[in-house]
C-alpha cells in the first residue's frame, strides 16, 4: 500500500515527523482510503519516546498529529486535481495552527493509530481533525489547519 508522503516531491521530503527521505526522523507513514476519506497513520513509539516510565512523551503526540494532518490535508487537496489518487506529485501542506488535547496518558508500547478526517476544505486551505488511539483507546485528539505550499516555495 502507497503511502501520502511517497508521493511528496522530494524538496519536501525531509521532514523529521514524516520525511521519507529523513533517515534520523520518525518516518511517519500515512494512508488515505479515498472511499472513506479517512486517513490512517501506525507508528510504534520506541523506548526513548517516553515522558515518564511507562507513558510516551507529549511532543511526539503532537509532532504525530501536526504530520499526520499536513498529509491528511495533502490527500484531501489532491482530489481536487484531475490526477488519480495514487499518482503523485501530491500536493504539500505546512501547518497554520495546531490544537492538541491530551485525553488520557498514552501509554509507552502499544502501536499507536491516528486517524484523521477532513472537517473543512478549499481550494488552499484543509481543517483536519485527527484522533490517536493506543490499544483501541483515544488518548490524544487534534485540530490542524493545513495550507498548501505555493508553487516555487522550497524543494
Amino acid at each position: 500500500m502507497n503511502y501520502v508522503q511517497f508521493y511528496y516531491p522530494e524538496g519536501f521530503a525531509h521532514c523529521y515527523g514524516c520525511g521519507r527521505l529523513n533517515p534520523e526522523g520518525h518516518q511517519f507513514k500515512t494512508y488515505w482510503d479515498p472511499e472513506k476519506r479517512e486517513s490512517r497513520t501506525e507508528f510504534t513509539p520506541k523506548p526513548y519516546h517516553t515522558a515518564i516510565p511507562g507513558f510516551v512523551y507529549g511532543g511526539l503526540l503532537a509532532s504525530l498529529v501536526d504530520c499526520h494532518s499536513t498529509a491528511t490535508g495533502s490527500a484531501a487537496l489532491k482530489e481536487l486535481e484531475s490526477t488519480p489518487w495514487d499518482q503523485g506529485p501530491y500536493p504539500r501542506c505546512v501547518t497554520a495552527s495546531l490544537e492538541v488535547q491530551f485525553l488520557k496518558p498514552t501509554p509507552l508500547g502499544p502501536t499507536l493509530v491516528a486517524v484523521g478526517r477532513v472537517l473543512e476544505r478549499s481550494e488552499r486551505k484543509v481543517v483536519v481533525g485527527t484522533e490517536v488511539y493506543a490499544d483501541g483507546v483515544l488518548t490524544v485528539k487534534g485540530k490542524a489547519v493545513v495550507v498548501r505550499i505555493p508553487e516555487g516555495w522550497g524543494g
